[in-house]
C-alpha cells in the first residue's frame, strides 16, 4: 500500500557487486543474439498471422512451414546490390541507418530478464545494467532513434523520404508526450524510475490495475512510435512510396527494417516492465509453491511470453485496421492521448498528496478511478455521434455540410469535412437497373 510520496527515487534493488567483465559481455551477447532472432521470429509470426486473418497461405515452402522465409529475406538482403545515391549527403546518408539500429539495440540494456541467478558461480541478476533513472534513459534513447529516420530522409536528397522524415519528427513529437505522461504517473506510484525496482514493486499488485488510463494511453502511443499500422504514416505508399526507405537498398534498408521491429520488442517489453510485473509469475501460477516460478530461470520464460502477447497484439493491429488519414492521426494524439495522459497524471498527484498527510489506501482510490475511466471509455465508445455539425459562411449565413458538397469546388479534388457526405456514385444508380435487366434476361432463357 502506497499513502505518501516517496522521499526520493528509490535506487534499484538490482545487484551488479559480483558481476565481472566477461560475465556482461555475456549479457551483451545473450541480448543482441536475442534481439536478431526474435526479428527472425516475428517476420514469421506476422506473415503467418497475417495470412490466416487475410484468407491467404502465408510463407509456406521455404522451411518447415514456411520458417525458413525469414532467413531467405535476410540472405537476399545482404547479396542484393547496394545503390550510392549521386545527390546524397553521403556521411549522413550512410550513418542514419547505424543511428536507427544503434538506438534499438540499446535499450535494452536496461531490461530485467529476471531476478539474481547463479551464473558460472557468480550471483548475478539477469539484467545488463539499471540506474535510478532508467525509464528516462529509455525515453532518451528513443527519442535519438527518430534522428535516424529524419536525417536518413533528409540525406537522400529526394521529395517523398523528405517527407516521410518530418512526418516521422511530427509523429515522436505528438506521441512521445503522451508516452512520457502516462510513464510520469507510474513513477509517482511506484516512487522508482528504475526498472529491476519498479519490477519488484509489482509483487502483489500489477501496475496496468494501479494505472489502466496510463497504459491505455502508453499501448496506443507505443504503435504510433514504432510506425506500425494504423500510425505508419512516414512510410505510407499510397503517397511517400516507403518514405525515408525509398533511397536505400541492401543491407542499409536492412538496418532500417530490422530497427523497427526491434523498436516492437522494445516497447513491448517497457510495456511488460512497468505495466504487467515484468518477469513475475501471472496469478494463478505464483501462488504455486510460494511462488516457485518466480525463482531462478522461470521468470525468463514469463518476460518473453507477455512481451510476445503484445507482439502478436501489434501484428493483429496491422491485418484488422486501415491506416489513419494524417489529420486524424494528429488529432488523436493532440487532442485525446496527451489530454487524457495529462488528467490522469493530476488524479494520480492529488491522490498521492492526499494521501501524504491521510492514512487512505490511495492504491484502491486509484483502482476504482481506473475502472470508472474503464466505464466512461466503454460508453463513450459505443455511443454514436448524432451531433448535426453546420458551417458559418462569410456573410454569416449557416449551411448544412451535409448539403450540395462538391469536392471539385476548388479545382482539384477534396476529401470531405466531418459531417459531410460525397454525392451518390452514378454506379450505385446504375446497379439496380443492371441486376433487374439480368434478371429478366435470366427468365426469359
Amino acid at each position: 500500500m502506497l499513502t505518501s510520496f516517496p522521499a526520493a527515487m528509490a535506487e534499484p534493488v538490482a545487484d551488479f557487486s559480483q558481476d565481472t567483465w566477461w560475465i556482461w559481455l555475456i549479457k551483451a551477447v545473450f541480448i543482441v543474439l536475442y534481439l536478431i532472432l526474435s526479428v527472425i521470429l516475428a517476420l514469421w509470426v506476422e506473415r503467418r498471422a497475417l495470412g490466416r486473418m487475410q484468407n491467404r497461405l502465408g510463407p509456406n515452402v521455404v522451411g518447415f512451414l514456411g520458417f525458413g522465409q525469414a532467413f531467405a529475406d535476410a540472405i537476399k538482403l545482404m547479396l542484393k546490390e547496394d545503390i550510392s545515391l549521386k545527390g546524397a549527403e553521403k556521411v549522413i546518408y550512410f550513418v542514419a541507418p547505424a543511428i536507427s539500429a544503434l538506438c534499438a539495440f540499446s535499450i535494452y540494456a536496461v531490461m530485467p530478464f529476471g531476478p539474481q541467478v547463479s551464473m558460472f558461480g557468480i550471483e548475478t541478476p539477469l539484467q545488463l545494467a539499471d540506474s535510478s533513472v532508467a525509464l528516462l534513459y529509455i525515453l532518451a534513447v528513443a527519442s535519438l532513434g527518430v534522428y535516424g529516420l529524419v536525417l536518413g530522409g533528409w540525406a537522400s536528397n529526394s521529395t517523398y523520404p523528405l517527407l516521410g522524415g518530418v512526418r516521422s519528427a511530427a509523429q515522436v513529437i505528438s506521441y512521445e508526450l503522451a508516452m512520457g505522461l502516462s510513464l510520469l504517473s507510474v513513477f509517482l506510484v511506484a516512487g522508482t524510475m528504475s526498472t529491476s525496482s519498479l519490477v519488484e514493486g509489482q509483487t502483489d499488485l500489477w501496475n496496468v490495475f494501479i494505472c489502466l488510463p496510463a497504459f491505455v494511453t502508453y499501448f496506443i502511443s507505443m504503435v504510433g512510435e514504432v510506425n506500425r499500422l494504423p500510425f505508419d504514416l512516414p512510410e505510407a505508399e499510397g503517397e511517400l512510396v516507403a518514405g525515408h526507405t525509398t533511397e536505400y537498398s541492401a543491407m542499409k534498408f536492412g538496418w532500417f527494417y530490422l530497427s523497427e521491429y526491434i523498436n516492437m520488442l522494445n516497447v513491448s517489453s517497457v510495456a511488460v516492465v512497468v505495466f504487467l510485473g515484468g518477469w513475475r509469475t501471472p496469478w494463478p501460477l505464483s501462488a504455486i509453491n510460494d511462488g516457485m516460478f518466480n525463482e531462478g530461470w522461470w521468470p525468463m520464460l514469463w518476460f518473453f511470453l507477455k512481451t510476445w502477447v503484445l507482439m502478436f497484439c501489434l501484428v493483429w493491429i496491422r491485418g484488422t485496421l486501415l491506416r489513419m488519414r494524417y489529420d486524424h492521426f494528429m488529432k488523436l494524439g493532440w487532442k485525446v492521448l496527451i489530454p487524457v495522459a495529462l488528467g490522469w497524471l493530476v488524479a494520480v498527484a492529488i491522490i498521492q498528496g492526499i494521501g501524504s498527510f491521510t492514512d487512505i489506501d490511495t492504491q484502491m482510490i486509484l483502482i476504482v478511478l481506473a475502472a470508472i475511466f474503464l466505464v466512461i471509455f466503454a460508453v463513450l465508445w459505443f455511443i454514436e455521434d448524432k451531433s448535426d455539425p453546420k458551417e458559418v459562411a462569410a456573410d454569416g449565413s449557416i449551411s448544412d455540410p451535409k448539403d450540395d458538397f462538391d469536392a471539385y469546388a476548388g479545382g482539384f479534388p477534396v476529401p470531405p469535412l466531418p459531417g459531410q457526405q460525397l454525392p451518390p456514385s452514378p454506379r450505385a444508380k446504375r446497379a439496380p437497373a443492371y441486376s433487374s435487366t439480368a434478371k429478366e434476361a435470366d427468365s426469359d432463357e
